[in-house]
């Protein structure tokens, strides 16, 4: 008879918070990937948005002022802006709880307002509306992505390996307790 496997540290509600604190106990390494992650999720949904407008779709439709139609470019300008100048005047440089959460947001906003402007790079470079043109996509979603990706991994490696470590944990528990209740199934089975 073979002994029944040992269950793994199973990951609750408590593990995920604890290993973001252990990985992330310097707020320069966490800022930096909050930054990468907001880059990464805003340039998709950038991305996903603009082609729904595209294609037709109803739910969302351009941003007009006076007639004009306002890019997300501003969008990046204006988010780029606000966190330069909270920046400035230190919002979210001290050690309070307060405070880290602030350099938290900050974070974010920044890799936000940084996709919103980047992913029209094409439009600042050409200084025209080339966005779907073949000009307008030269390599800049292959870049970006794999920059915003890069860069998740680059800061946040430490912690995305042990939320995969413990995934995996729980994943070869489940298929022991299955396999096992798979086993016994079968010899009951058998005269």
């Amino acid at each position: 008879m073979t002994p029944a496997p040992r269950a793994p540290r199973r990951l609750n509600r408590h593990s995920l918070p604890t290993l973001y604190r252990r990985y992330f106990r310097e707020p320069r390494r966490e800022r930096l990937f909050l930054a990468s992650l907001a880059f990464f999720v805003t340039f998709g949904a950038a991305r996903w948005v603009t082609h729904a407008i595209h294609g037709g779709s109803h739910r969302f439709g351009d941003v007009q002022f006076h007639g004009q139609h306002v890019h997300h470019l501003v969008w990046g300008i204006l988010l780029l802006l606000a966190v330069g100048y909270g920046w400035l005047i230190q919002l979210g440089n001290a050690e309070s709880r307060a405070s880290r959460a602030a350099s938290r947001v900050m974070a974010a906003l920044f890799g936000a307002g940084a996709a919103l402007t980047l992913d029209e790079f094409a439009l600042w470079l050409n200084l025209r509306d080339v966005y779907w043109e073949r000009e307008g996509r030269v390599s800049i979603d292959a870049i970006a992505l794999f920059g915003a990706l890069f860069l998740a991994g680059l800061w946040g490696g430490p912690f995305l390996r042990a939320v995969a470590r413990e995934g995996l944990r729980g994943a070869r528990f489940a298929y022991r307790t299955v396999r096992r209740a798979w086993r016994r199934s079968r010899t009951r089975r058998t005269p």
